[in-house]
């Protein structure tokens, strides 16, 4: 009995003993995606280990078995063991999706565009076994309800709508029954919200009876209410010249759109000489009337006494002003009626 108790006492010297005398490989030390199966801590020479990738990943290269050396070493492996591919991601309509890589581990993000809802799972992880945590989501669109139909008034939808839903982006125009105008915005559309944008009012809209134009008349002269959109025509007299729009219409706001306005015609402001009017070189005596309508463009000369030479010099009729330019020097009645050949209008032109 105490021969046995000394033995094992003894034990576990010996087994160091024996395992430092074998040169015995300790468990090895690989790369964290790289396994060994089995719990055994120790390894006696020659023997051999069988290598394998953790879950998620897959073998690349090789061998895929190391030996325990008789030095106690094990021998070298070329294993690698790669991450997983999950299948490349189809585009989200309607949305987007945000992710980095498709291996094993990597998230996928999905938003769905402004007006519509994310059906399903807003995220997805690559698996193990190469697939996706979950299948890829919907974006559908927001619903609104049937348009709001003011008093009076009616929409009419750009689609064909069923039932008593309608989708986000569903637009329509509204109109109104007459004698009444729509007031405010005639488009109506399904907002991001899930409601419609506010409809317009549906109103009898007139505007008074409207003032006539200095030195112009107008096409009607009714004494009476003008209804929306009526239009009244205006003309001027004699010389003048219409300035603006031809017409001037009733607006939503009872009130007349702008009139326009008669300009006055110009009268050439010199006794003697030549001018340039409408491509045509007339002595002023020929201008019958002296009237340029307002815009209208007239030439005087003028006599350049340096190189002994003429030139026209333009000046514009703006409502009944015409300014006769500076360096136009009207000649005296004696050169005009006996030497007009000298004038700046007959001499050679610079």
């Amino acid at each position: 009995m105490t021969r046995w108790l000394a033995l094992l006492l003894l034990w576990p010297t010996l087994f160091v003993s024996m395992v430092t005398s074998q040169q015995v490989c300790s468990r090895p030390e690989l790369d964290a995606t790289i396994e060994v199966h089995g719990l055994q801590r120790f390894f006696n020479p020659g023997a051999e280990v069988v290598l394998s990738c953790v879950q998620g990943y897959s073998p690349l290269l090789g061998p895929r078995k190391i030996v325990c050396g008789a030095s106690g070493g094990w021998t070298r492996t070329r294993l690698k063991c790669l991450p997983k591919h999950c299948p490349a991601p189809d585009m989200l309509p309607r949305g987007e999706l945000n992710y980095e890589d498709i291996t094993y581990k990597s998230t996928i993000n999905y938003t769905c565009d402004e007006g519509y809802i994310l059906i399903g799972a807003s995220s997805a992880v690559c698996l193990a076994n190469g697939t996706w945590s979950s299948s890829a989501p919907k974006c559908q669109p927001v619903s609104c309800g049937l348009a709001p139909i003011p008093q009076f008034g009616k929409i009419v939808y750009d689609e064909l709508v069923r039932g008593n839903t309608t989708d986000y982006g569903t637009s329509g125009l509204y109109m109104c029954l007459p004698p009444y105008v729509v007031i405010g915005n005639a488009r109506a559309k399904c907002l991001a919200g899930g409601r419609w944008s506010d409809p317009p009012q549906c109103q009898i809209v007139t505007c008074p009876q409207p003032q006539n134009i200095a030195n112009g008349y107008k096409s009607n002269n009714d004494d009476r209410d003008f209804s929306y959109m009526e239009n009244v025509k205006y003309g001027c007299n004699g010389y003048y010249v219409l300035d603006g729009n031809l017409q001037s219409v009733c607006q939503e706001n009872g009130e007349w759109s702008e009139k326009p306005a008669c300009k006055a015609s110009c009268s050439v402001g010199i006794l003697r000489g030549r001018i340039l009017y409408k491509g045509r070189r007339l002595w002023i005596k020929e201008l019958d009337p002296n009237r340029v309508l307002h815009t209208e463009i007239v030439s005087v000369y003028c006599m350049n006494k340096a190189r002994k030479c003429g030139y026209a010099v333009s000046t514009q009729c703006i409502d009944g002003r015409l300014n006769i330019p500076d360096c136009f020097e009207e000649p005296s009645d004696f050169a005009y009626k006996f030497k007009h050949g000298s004038l700046p209008s007959e001499i050679e032109q610079c």
